[in-house]
């Protein structure tokens, strides 16, 4: 495994001659596709890993609520209307199901809230861009969900069982919304002029953010190689990334769209897309808190939190007077 993940991404993992005989089982156990569940020992370098991609994932999935959310009461369609309510609901649900992930390893929900609302954890870079019109919704859920999908479908078979199990019904949720958001592109596309150019507009803005989504490329990945050899994650950045794009191109072909990058082209040898690199400044500039709107999502999802705080409090007490009542029947 280890000269695997050293070929496949150029950078080393910790080298079996320096674990203990613990961590040498632990990685075996990996090896053979064993599922690691809570109550089982594990290097606390794979805790705190898990921690920081399940919490990331699952902030992602509430921050990425307000940009679609913005779009709720201004969807074209009853219809269009109760479809992005449901989506925006599962979102809501998706975050649920990975703190309860993270929560197995230790951390609390509260903890992670904190964490992201003081900027300490991230959420995916993309939910960083502003959605200008309703063709941004369907950009959103044919780009943006199909990333996440190519990212995610593969964790269904990842290593800690709690997040392997919570994959299933979001990857199952997020094709739903995959669907949805190329068939707003595909009414558009196929709609008047000024519809086709607003989707091609929304195409435009979104693509190269979308790329941005699976990461900066292996080279510059220091965490990739690591969980790859844990199975944290089951593919390395470009692959998933290379994956995206031939599925994708051929898509946007199929609606009439143009994808916003003239180096793209099929590539014969090699059986997919050449495509140019994202704008890894912007990536990082963006991952930094300095993007279109890292400003105004922070401070409503911080607006949010102290508006719950007295329904939270509520909670607690009840819970304290249940437990106490229970304690004194005893």
């Amino acid at each position: 495994m280890y000269a695997q993940m050293v070929k496949s991404t150029g950078q080393g993992v910790k080298d079996p001659s320096e674990m203990t005989d613990q961590e040498r089982a632990f990685q075996e156990r990996i090896d053979r596709g064993d599922r690691i569940e809570p109550k089982d020992w594990m290097p606390e370098h794979y805790r705190k890993t898990l921690i920081r991609q399940i919490g990331q994932h699952a902030h992602s999935e509430i921050v990425g609520q307000l940009p679609e959310g913005n779009w709720i009461t201004r969807a074209p369609t009853l219809e269009r209307k109760a479809i992005l309510l449901a989506k925006v609901q599962d979102e809501a649900g998706h975050g649920l199901y990975l703190y309860c992930a993270a929560e197995t390893l230790g951390v609390s929900r509260d903890q992670l809230t904190e964490d992201l609302l003081s900027g300490k954890m991230k959420y995916s870079s993309i939910f960083n861009y502003p959605t200008l019109n309703w063709a941004d919704m369907g950009a959103v859920g044919w780009l943006v969900d199909g990333a996440a999908i190519m990212n995610q479908v593969p964790l269904q078979r990842t290593s800690y069982g709690p997040y392997a199990r919570a994959m299933v019904r979001i990857c199952k949720e997020e094709s739903f919304h995959q669907r949805q958001g190329y068939d707003i592109m595909m009414k558009m596309a196929k709609g008047t002029p000024a519809q086709k150019n607003m989707a091609q507009d929304a195409l435009n803005r979104t693509w190269f953010p979308a790329l941005m989504m699976f990461g900066p490329s292996d080279a510059e990945s220091v965490h990739s190689a690591q969980s790859m050899a844990w199975k944290i994650k089951m593919n390395s950045n470009d692959e998933l990334r290379q994956k995206f794009v031939n599925e994708t191109v051929p898509q946007a072909e199929f609606l009439g769209l143009t994808v916003p990058d003239p180096d793209c082209k099929w590539n014969e040898e090699k059986g997919g897309y050449d495509f140019s690199e994202p704008d890894w400044s912007e990536f990082f500039d963006v991952i930094k808190g300095n993007g279109p709107c890292n400003t105004e999502r922070l401070a409503a999802r911080n607006k949010a939190w102290d508006d719950g705080k007295w329904v939270r409090d509520g909670l607690m007490a009840h819970a304290e007077k249940k437990e106490a009542r229970r304690v004194a029947a005893e």
